[in-house]
């Protein structure tokens, strides 16, 4: 069990959306658009953690606890106090895999 005050960040979770031109009826890029906001624990990777990283040529920057939602995938963001955080997973918690998710993040500007 994961306890509420580790939870303590406050993310926009945000998918890349599409649309459709009311004129010409093309499809066009709405860009980022925030689905909900999740109360998260956002940790960087320590320092062994990341040279464990460097070195397999992975881009995990941090990783991101929230609890279990089935609309975050892959695709997605968090942002947290102006910082883009690509998701490049979702881990259930290994005990029940109902509880609560591990996101490995990247940092930076995603488009797309």
């Amino acid at each position: 069990m994961i306890a509420a005050g580790k939870l303590r960040h406050l993310v926009s979770l945000q998918s890349r959306q599409t649309g459709r031109d009311p004129g010409s009826g093309a499809v066009i890029d709405l860009g980022w658009v925030e689905v909900t906001k999740l109360w998260a624990s956002v940790e960087p990777l320590s320092a062994r953690e990341f040279i464990a990283a460097a070195t397999s040529q992975s881009k995990v920057t941090a990783r991101i606890v929230t609890r279990r939602d089935a609309r975050v995938t892959a695709a997605m963001r968090f942002v947290h106090v102006g910082r883009i955080y690509n998701i490049e997973g979702v881990l259930p918690d290994p005990v029940s895999g109902l509880e609560y998710q591990t996101h490995p993040v990247s940092e930076g500007v995603n488009d797309g």
